[in-house]
């Protein structure tokens, strides 16, 4: 169990901290629903979320077999309905992989992104297709 501590600071602004940690994070509403957009919104943290989940999950897969990751990118476009009710309409993520593609755990490593408990956890009706870019 993780305890997250909010408060509203007023002004569409919150400040969360994370209570492992003592980590702060602000979050503000975005130009295009009355905020100012001076940082992430909370659709943006669910994006964030997504992108830094599956490199995580990734990232256990690959250290249990001995594979360095590090410089993997997570690019996540993210696009809100344009009718209301407002909700998050595409979460679409490119992973590139500083592996070549024919790398033999391949197939694990992608299936370890399906399967990050974000992705997981997301509405059927998102669109929250995957790209994986090998570079390698």
């Amino acid at each position: 169990m993780v305890e997250i501590a909010t408060t509203y600071e007023g002004g569409l602004r919150c400040r969360a901290v994370h209570g492992p940690s003592g980590t702060a994070l602000v979050t503000d509403a975005p130009v295009d629903n009355h905020g100012k957009g001076e940082s992430f919104s909370p659709t943006d943290l669910v994006a964030t979320a997504l992108g830094a989940c599956m490199m995580t999950v990734m990232g256990i897969v690959a250290e249990r077999h001995g594979i360095d990751l590090a410089g993997m990118t997570a690019h996540t476009v993210k696009e809100m309905t344009k009718e209301p009710p407002r909700r998050i309409a595409a979460l679409r993520t490119r992973l590139s992989i500083p592996l070549a593609a024919d790398h033999p755990h391949r197939e694990a490593l992608e299936r370890a992104a399906h399967t990050c408990p974000v992705h997981k956890s997301l509405h059927p009706d998102i669109d929250a297709g995957v790209e994986f870019v090998w570079t390698g």
